[in-house]
């Protein structure tokens, strides 16, 4: 649906984007992750031909960013990280203004807002002047102006940008939705965004890619140990050192606090100690409570790309 070979933008001496090439599938949802000034908002904005390209090309849905910027307008939809909005207008004569500059037809309209409405939950206030709504409900219109000319590509920069806990959650559940449907770019700095919402992760830095595959691959390939947590009732005496002695554990700590005793141990990333540590513990008679298997987190993997990264070009 979405292929980029070698998109470049140059601002000056400065290469803001550089030479980035990868494609998306048609349904999936790309999380396109990086730092502030990484080139994520300029590589939305290419895409969207809202800025030319120095070098390289794009196409949507087969058709080249280039040449065919009309018709790729007519089947994408796109959030700016600031909503177009005219804050004078309600949402629902913003929203048949827009309907219009996209090109549906007189006869879709209303069925098109009715929609957006339902979908985007602007029910309570789509007669209510844009100017006095809180941003959440702006980011929602913004997302509907996005979504009226049932496009086959939305291309998101920022979506949850400055809202509260509750709208986030709100937003990540309406994009989620899209999933199947259509083919959404979701561009963030903000690293739980793409383990709740996307298929597949673009890590961007300083203008180039530097990783491209799904979170658990990510981490996988830069794990460099597992990591076994257990909680147990009553250890014995004995347990640390039967448990320091089990073939493949590489260290083990403890922090017995109270209540809660936690043994964590660190074994190399193709051994998988959690069966026979089960076992170990409960033939102690020690009462293991939980045993759960620690995988990286998307900030572990993240800033573990950024800092190999940064190691390099030094």
């Amino acid at each position: 649906m979405i292929e980029v070979k070698g998109l470049t933008k140059i601002f000056g001496d400065i290469t803001a984007v550089n030479d980035i090439s990868f494609k998306v599938k048609k349904g999936e949802v790309l999380g396109f992750l990086g730092p502030n000034g990484a080139g994520k908002t300029t590589t939305m904005r290419m895409l969207t031909c809202f800025s030319p390209a120095t070098s390289g090309t794009a196409t949507i849905g087969g058709y080249d960013i280039f040449d065919d910027f009309f018709e790729i307008k007519k089947i994408l939809g796109y959030l700016p990280e600031s909503p177009p909005l005219y804050l004078e207008l309600t949402a629902r004569e913003y929203l048949d203004y827009v309907s219009k500059l996209k090109g549906v037809a007189k006869s879709r309209r209303k069925s098109a807002l009715d929609m957006v409405i339902d979908r985007c939950g602007l029910e309570k206030v789509i007669d209510r002047v844009l100017g006095n709504l809180s941003k959440g409900y702006r980011q929602r219109v913004g997302l509907a102006q996005a979504l009226i000319n049932d496009p086959e590509v939305i291309i998101l920069d920022e979506p949850t940008s400055g809202l509260d806990p509750k709208q986030i959650i709100e937003i990540r559940e309406l994009i989620k939705s899209l999933a199947g449907e259509r083919t959404v770019i979701l561009s963030t700095h903000i690293l739980p965004e793409v383990t709740h919402v996307c298929q597949k992760i673009i890590v961007i830095n300083e203008g180039n890619i530097i990783a491209e595959d799904t979170y658990e691959q990510l981490s996988a390939r830069l794990k460099e140990a597992n990591n076994t947590t257990l909680i147990v009732r009553e250890p014995t005496v004995d347990l640390l050192d039967k448990i320091s002695s089990v073939s493949g554990a590489l260290s083990v700590t403890h922090d017995f606090d109270g209540n809660v005793k936690t043994i964590r141990v660190e074994s190399a990333t193709d051994i998988d100690l959690r069966e026979e540590l089960a076992k170990l513990v409960v033939a102690s008679g020690s009462g293991l409570l939980e045993l759960k298997h620690e995988a990286m987190s998307l900030e572990d993997v993240f800033l573990k790309l950024i800092t190999k990264e940064d190691r390099t070009e030094n």
